[in-house]
């Protein structure tokens, strides 16, 4: 299952690095949510259109076609780096020390080579779908009203690519922890506990209410 998790901070060139690509991933993010919130606003306009002027919105299958990697694949990164994708958190919490710190490097490696095989694909299958010469440099194109498919289609590599960038900082701060034990683990989510989480809500609202009473 997927657990709490938050990120260390400090200023060293690794902290400040997992930030400016964090800043990358919330961008990605935010470019998703607006996606779907877009999708919500042509659904309004295609039943009302159907509903109030008997046709609805040409096309609406296939801007829903076009949004999809938008939705599935742009927070991915952001996902990975607060710790928020599934994961069997029964197990990564009952390791300490070292013990975790192998069993996540291991665990993201694996990962890392799967992305990178997985960016190889996705590029080469937008580069079927891409070429110069054709109309709006597109090799296929939607079935409706022939939006071409390779802006989606790139969208893809694009989110898998920044998702090994994420892999690769993971790697970088999991390898500190192993080799050299530092105390505070920083640039990789950390599992927190149910009394953790409760001790942080507090905390949060306790300065929430203190910046209202000031």
């Amino acid at each position: 299952m997927a657990g709490s998790a938050f990120v260390l901070e400090d200023n060293s060139l690794f902290s400040r690095i997992e930030r400016k690509l964090y800043w990358l991933e919330q961008k990605l993010a935010l470019l998703s949510g607006l996606a779907v919130f877009l999708l919500m606003v042509l659904a309004v306009v295609s039943v009302g259109g159907r509903n109030f002027f008997g046709q609805p919105l040409s096309g609406y299958v296939d801007w829903i076609e076009q949004a999809m990697p938008l939705i599935a694949f742009m927070g991915v990164s952001f996902t990975q780096r607060d710790g928020g994708h599934i994961r069997m958190d029964m197990l990564v919490g009952s390791l300490k020390g070292r013990a975790l710190w192998l069993f996540e490097f291991i665990t993201v490696f694996a990962i890392l080579i799967f992305m990178l095989l997985m960016v190889w694909g996705s590029y080469s299958h937008f580069l079927r779908s891409f070429d110069f010469a054709p109309p709006l440099w597109s090799r296929d194109s939607s079935l409706d009203i022939a939006l071409p498919l390779w802006p989606a289609k790139l969208l893809a590599p694009i989110a898998f690519a920044v998702l090994c960038l994420r892999l690769l900082l993971q790697l970088w701060g999991y390898g500190r922890l192993l080799f050299f034990g530092q105390k505070h683990p920083i640039g990789v989510p950390l599992i927190l506990s149910v009394e953790e989480q409760a001790q942080m809500e507090a905390a949060s609202v306790s300065d929430q209410a203190k910046g209202s009473a000031s």
